[in-house]
């Protein structure tokens, strides 16, 4: 019997399935009710709670390490802050109702209890037995959070390891790259497929005259041009940047194996699909307007 290859970019296309079903509680009202309760009421706020919850009552200078996009002045407005109205664990629970509430609301109760989210779950889960901790910090601290019973908060917890294990090791590759948090988010939202400046001022605390010379600076590197498009050099400079997150995250899904792979992009499509049909993301999130 012949065992199917895993073609190079299986792995992204899975993740950004699983990533989009992950990222649907960050922009639902229901976490906005359930920090509230816990006393969290600056919306700037819930991202640093429910993202950094299970690091610890850390500081302001770890947050902004791990998060590496956000401006520092912003996350320490916040952090420690929010563990004073509410400890990690409190956050982590909250998180979880709000995670329920949200998937249950967009998805819906038959999907929820369908085998296709037992399936994905199970394939999402056993991908994540190939992550590894060493020098993923984001990844790691997840990891030691217990795998909750119910078929779809399993698959959310599987996906935010799958999310966080890439995204440790992509900070890790715009650094060596010489980005910083703010130019790489320039970069980003130049290929397209990055948040708005809009969102990027309203969630990441940097302002237009700081992204001016943001962008300044990547002019001045080569690139970017005149129109803050990316030069060659700097859409080359992405591309391999994507090339080697990839290569660094090849492991879970080489681990689950192409068909594997397949079958759990196929499921977590149809999941993220509904979810954005149900409105799950501002319709001006992603573009470069």
């Amino acid at each position: 019997m012949t065992t199917a290859v895993l073609e190079s970019r299986a792995g992204r296309r899975c993740h950004n399935m699983l990533n989009s079903l992950h990222a649907a509680h960050y922009f639902s009202p229901d976490l906005g009710e359930e920090l509230s309760a816990l006393g969290i009421t600056h919306p700037k706020a819930r991202n640093f709670a429910v993202r950094g919850a299970a690091l610890g009552p850390v500081g302001p200078g770890t947050v902004a390490a791990v998060f590496y996009n956000y401006k520092y002045e912003l996350v320490a407005r916040h952090v420690p802050g929010v563990w004073e109205s509410a400890a990690p664990g409190e956050i982590l629970d909250a998180r979880a109702r709000a995670v329920d509430a949200t998937l249950r609301r967009l998805l819906g109760e038959e999907i929820l209890a369908s085998r296709e989210m037992a399936e994905a779950a199970q394939l999402a889960l056993r991908a994540t037995e190939a992550c590894t901790r060493p020098a993923r910090p984001l990844y790691s601290a997840h990891a030691d959070l217990p795998v909750p019973e119910q078929p779809h908060m399993a698959l959310f917890h599987a996906a935010t390891l799958l999310r966080e294990h890439r995204g440790d090791g992509h900070v890790a590759l715009l650094t060596a790259a010489g980005l910083d948090g703010l130019e790489a988010v320039v970069t980003h939202t130049a290929t397209g497929k990055g948040m708005t400046p809009k969102w990027v001022f309203a969630t990441r605390g940097w302002s237009q005259e700081e992204w001016d010379a943001a962008c300044e600076r990547l002019r001045g590197r080569g690139l970017l041009d005149g129109d803050g498009e990316l030069t060659e050099q700097g859409v080359a400079l992405r591309a391999q940047i994507e090339a080697d997150t990839d290569r660094l995250d090849r492991a879970p899904y080489e681990h689950l194996g192409a068909q594997g792979v397949a079958r759990l992009t196929e499921l977590g499509k149809a999941f993220a699909g509904a979810a954005v049909g149900a409105g799950a993301f501002p319709a001006d999130l992603i573009g470069k307007d």
